[in-house]
């Protein structure tokens, strides 16, 4: 279904999505910093909507690709390596190499094992991250990282302007990837294993061959978007590698949609949005707010944010079609 829509061409809502991304820096300058944190967790959302979304992989570890790729640019930028679109994508194809070494170990299994496996090499790469002081900085983090200016031209700073500009670049240009793999014959094939594997393997698809490749990707789009975090806060957490941080990516899918693509673009803003105003609040139960919004949309959604939309506009037009004045 997926696949026929993506292949009818770009619907007008999608211009006024991205639109509305460029309006956000004229009509919110001061609001770009939470701007920029929303949009490489949108990208970081999408990375696990390939898996998830399309591929039908649960996994709880999905945060070891994007902490990796955080700590692959905040070493190279220490190391010397300043510029930072070459950073993002070295951090990016780093977090692919690591993915490429894992998929064929998690892929051995599905279901409930699956899950179990992903959450154990989350925890395995946390506790080395944790421990590994003289290389990440363990508690500490990593500190000191010096971005060099966009284009040897635009400088960053604490408003957030270049960040902005610098990560919604980044955004556009790996959803066209990601959007044209999910249109292709492989991203039907993708959505084919998800709803019936058995059936792919009787009809002779290279089930694993897919699976692995798609897992490889993702890593590749979690990396740069764990690369984008610490180039634009110039600083490297431990958290960017923890379960809560596998936890948060799954959450922003299921709110935004899993497998529409702009699930996660939409699901990620809105978590983030609420997440600060909630906190802001209610510093001690602001994750009651969260959990209310999620058992909503999740009750009455089905298919999260887009789904209940897509619901509203069907009920819509069977209304009109009726001709009630």
């Amino acid at each position: 279904m997926t696949y026929r829509i993506l292949r009818r061409g770009v619907h007008p809502a999608e211009a006024g999505y991205w639109l509305a991304l460029l309006a956000i820096f004229l009509v919110f300058p001061t609001h770009l910093s939470l701007a920029t944190t929303a949009l490489i967790f949108a990208l970081f959302a999408l990375s696990y909507d390939l898996i998830l979304g399309f591929a039908g992989i649960v996994s709880l570890g999905h945060a070891v690709f994007y902490g990796v790729g955080a700590y692959s640019a905040g070493l190279l930028a220490l190391g010397g390596v300043r510029e930072p679109i070459s950073g993002a994508l070295l951090a990016g194809l780093t977090a692919a190499a690591l993915g490429a070494c894992i998929a064929p170990l998690v892929l051995l299994f599905d279901g409930l094992a699956l899950m179990m496996m992903t959450l154990a090499i989350g925890v395995i790469f946390y506790e080395a991250a944790n421990k590994l002081t003289w290389l990440t900085g363990g508690d500490d983090g990593l500190h000191g990282i010096v971005i060099d200016p966009l284009f040897g031209v635009f400088r960053w700073s604490v408003y957030g302007y270049t960040s902005y500009l610098y990560v919604l670049g980044w955004l556009f240009v790996l959803f066209v990837l990601v959007r044209t793999i999910v249109g292709s014959p492989f991203g039907a094939a993708l959505q084919g294993i998800r709803e019936n594997t058995t059936r792919m393997y009787l009809v002779g698809a290279p089930v694993r061959l897919h699976l692995f490749r798609v897992y490889v990707m993702s890593a590749f789009v979690a990396g740069i978007a764990g690369a984008l975090s610490a180039q634009t806060t110039q600083f490297v957490g431990l958290e960017v590698i923890s379960l809560d941080q596998s936890i948060d990516a799954m959450v922003m899918l299921v709110l935004g949609g899993a497998g529409r693509l702009y699930g996660g673009l939409i699901g990620a803003p809105v978590y983030i949005v609420v997440r600060d105003w909630a906190s802001a609040w209610n510093p001690y139960y602001w994750m009651f707010v969260i959990s209310a919004l999620l058992i909503a949309v999740v009750r009455f959604g089905r298919r999260g944010i887009l789904g209940a939309a897509d619901g509203l506009a069907d009920a819509a037009r069977r209304y009109i079609a009726r001709g009630v004045p």
